[in-house]
């Protein structure tokens, strides 16, 4: 048995490093369309956006080689679901110029205000 590790928590506990009280929580990141990104469909979708942008970024223009290439809707399945098997809404990006973009289109819409 040992304490807890949140700082000031005197909960005993036998296995990890938190109490209940003070475990972090999973969480489930596009959990919701999860099962579209297994289909065949996006799969081909893939492997066509793949060839048609030559396997390059299409942000830095590096070569990104087979499964390390990331794909990107350009407008969000959750704002266009229509959109979600359009050549032309899908782009190949390195991983991390991926993550740059995925970070500006949330920080674009986190704080839109309608004043």
């Amino acid at each position: 048995m040992k304490y807890c590790s949140e700082q000031g928590c005197r909960q005993l506990i036998s296995k990890g490093r938190y109490c209940d009280k003070h475990r972090r929580k999973k969480r489930n990141i596009g959990a919701s369309n999860k099962p579209f990104y297994s289909t065949e469909a996006w799969r081909d979708l893939k492997s066509e956006c793949y060839q048609r942008d030559k396997g390059r970024c299409t942000r830095c223009n590096k070569f990104v080689f087979g499964k390390t290439a990331q794909h990107h809707h350009i407008i969000p399945i959750n704002v266009r679901p229509d959109l979600k098997l359009d050549a032309d809404n899908v782009t190949t990006l390195c991983p991390k110029c991926h993550m740059i973009v995925e970070n500006e289109t949330k920080s674009n819409t986190k704080y839109k205000f309608n004043w």
